[in-house]
């Protein structure tokens, strides 16, 4: 089976693809660095968005996805903006926990994997 890296660079690929099953790394938001949550989760689903699209699926294929925030009481402010984006009736199984993220201006970082 052939592997087919998008965005690839000297650290990690921005999605890989083996077979049917697409896996995005850990996404966070560098337009919106140093904002609200809100802000930062818009910005990091529009760049799931992209890369599924770009690796030839979309959200309503997720099958996991796992959040990092900095702060848990920040979890109602994600959700708001997971609800609003996530696949009615194509949710995927999915976890999150309260992490140290990279760099002190991301809140939240998410990261995913979709069949094709």
């Amino acid at each position: 089976m052939t592997i087919q890296r998008i965005k690839p660079g000297p650290r990690m690929s921005g999605a890989v693809i083996h077979g049917n099953t697409v896996y995005l790394a850990g996404q966070v938001a560098n337009q919106s660095a140093g904002q609200s949550v809100t802000e930062q989760t818009k910005e990091i689903l529009a760049i799931i968005d992209s890369l599924l699209t770009e690796a030839g699926t979309d959200k309503s294929k997720l099958l996991m996805v796992n959040i990092w925030l900095t702060d848990m009481s920040t979890f109602q402010e994600m959700n708001a903006v997971w609800d609003a984006w996530v696949s009615a009736g194509n949710t995927p199984a999915r976890a999150t926990v309260e992490a140290k993220l990279a760099a002190p201006a991301f809140k939240v970082e998410i990261a995913v994997i979709a069949a094709k």
